[in-house]
């Protein structure tokens, strides 16, 4: 059940970051980085590895795209 709500949250945190890869929107990368924290935290109660993999991706996505943007473009 903890897989499912971390590949939930994960999802939800990759519809928020999508669109933050545009040009002057890197900012909801921020709103997009405590849901991430939650999924990765549920997939690691969880007795499998799935979910708390696919935030971890979200997450250096979004890492990524705020380290190139210089935290906020």
């Amino acid at each position: 059940m903890l897989n499912a709500l971390a590949y939930l949250v994960g999802l939800v945190s990759l519809v928020i970051v999508i669109p933050a890869q545009i040009p002057l929107l890197g900012w909801a990368n921020w709103l997009a980085l405590p849901l991430i924290v939650v999924g990765i935290v549920l997939g690691a109660l969880s007795d499998r590895e799935g979910g708390r993999n696919f935030c971890l991706i979200v997450l250096l996505i979004a890492a990524l795209r705020l380290t190139l943007g210089g935290g906020v473009i």
